[in-house]
């Protein structure tokens, strides 16, 4: 990753935190990009865009802009923007299902598209997204989210098969992320199960990196031990 600039979505996550500081020890120029506001002072390596709602395609192509003028260049675009929402399909709001897509597809989509005429210039071009074991087969309450994150991964493969030998675009699939949110809301479940945010980071970063450049349209599970 040395030298290289990355972009990372919904950078002040939990997720999205620890990609960052793994992509920065990789020696990586990093941009994150997410909806909460950012205190953090620029370096000459790192910046932060707070308050950009990646599901506007005007916000998404300003902070994008923004970067690749920043840094000079493109390389990586990683995609973790998203969130989750449990809710039955007959007594649900029809509204979960247009927040869902807003979230988790829309952000992608537009991000991508934004990024996509600098990452045409790169070498080693890379989109990595983060799509989710729990879209291969949605189980009860999970209806709107596993649509949306379904929509991920048929982007995901659309875009590496309409850039294939210029971007590889590739998918993570987690199981449940171990963080304090997920053990909040199921706490008597096995958190030594659950895949943590560095191990996920981990693939992450290889699909990133020049070691991927023969995987595109990927959709690699990323399951723990569950």
């Amino acid at each position: 990753m040395d030298g290289k600039v990355v972009i990372v979505t919904g950078a002040l996550g939990t997720l999205g935190k620890v990609v960052v500081e793994a992509a920065s020890a990789r020696g990586a120029r990093v941009a994150g990009v997410d909806y909460a506001p950012s205190q953090f002072q620029a370096t000459a390596d790192r910046i932060e865009l707070g308050g950009v709602d990646l599901s506007d395609a005007t916000q998404a192509k300003m902070a994008i802009d923004t970067v690749a003028a920043h840094f000079g260049r493109c390389d990586v675009l990683i995609n973790i923007a998203g969130g989750f929402a449990f809710e039955a399909v007959a007594e649900g709001d029809p509204k979960t299902w247009q927040h869902m897509f807003a979230l988790n597809l829309l952000t992608a989509l537009h991000a991508s598209r934004a990024a996509i005429p600098h990452l045409a210039t790169s070498p080693a071009a890379r989109i990595v997204n983060v799509g989710a074991m729990g879209a291969l087969q949605a189980s009860a309450g999970m209806g709107a989210y596993a649509a949306s994150k379904s929509g991920v991964h048929r982007l995901t493969e659309a875009l590496a098969a309409e850039w294939k030998g210029k971007i590889t675009v590739n998918a993570v699939l987690p199981s449940i992320i171990d963080t304090a949110a997920n053990r909040a809301s199921m706490p008597k479940a096995d958190f030594s199960k659950w895949v943590t945010p560095e191990e996920l980071a981990e693939v992450i970063l290889f699909l990133a990196g020049d070691a991927a450049g023969a995987v595109t349209g990927a959709l690699i599970p990323v399951n723990g031990r569950v």
